[in-house]
C-alpha cells in the first residue's frame, strides 16, 4: 500500500526530472549523450555483487542528490558546461527513479528501500 509521504516522493522525483530535461535543453545539451549516460548511476549495482551492504552503500552514493549537486556547483564555478551538462543527466536519472518509487536501499536487502519494498517483495505483500 502507497503512503502519502511515498505518492510526494513520486512526484517530486517527477518534477526533479521533468526539471533535468528542461535544463538539459535549455543548455542545449546533446541528446545522444543524454541517452547514452541516463544509465550510468545503475552501474553501482554491481557492488551488490560484493555484499548487500556494501552495494545499498554504493548505489545510494550514486544515487543521492549530493554528489550530482557538488558536480553542478564546479560545473557554474569553473564555467564548465560539460560538468553542468553531467550534473543534469545525473539528477534526472535519480527524479526518473523517484518517480518510479525507487528510493534509497537498505543494507538488509536491494528490495527494501526508503520508499518501501521493491520487486516481488512488494508483490507478495499485495
Amino acid at each position: 500500500m502507497m503512503t502519502v509521504a511515498v505518492r510526494w516522493q513520486k512526484l517530486e522525483g517527477l518534477a526533479v526530472f521533468i526539471a533535468g530535461l528542461l535544463a538539459y535543453d535549455r543548455l542545449d545539451g546533446n541528446w545522444w549523450v543524454f541517452l547514452g549516460l541516463f544509465l550510468a548511476p545503475d552501474l553501482s549495482m554491481l557492488a551488490y555483487a560484493i555484499n548487500a551492504r556494501v552495494g545499498a552503500f554504493a548505489y545510494n552514493l550514486a544515487h543521492s542528490l549530493t554528489l550530482p549537486l557538488v558536480l553542478m556547483a564546479t560545473g557554474f564555478a569553473l564555467a564548465n558546461q560539460a560538468c553542468v551538462l553531467g550534473a543534469l543527466i545525473w539528477i534526472s536519472h535519480i527524479g526518473f527513479d523517484r518517480a518510479l518509487g525507487y528510493g534509497l536501499k537498505s543494507p538488509l536487502g536491494f528490495d527494501l528501500t526508503s520508499m518501501g519494498r521493491i520487486g516481488k517483495a512488494a508483490r507478495a505483500e499485495q
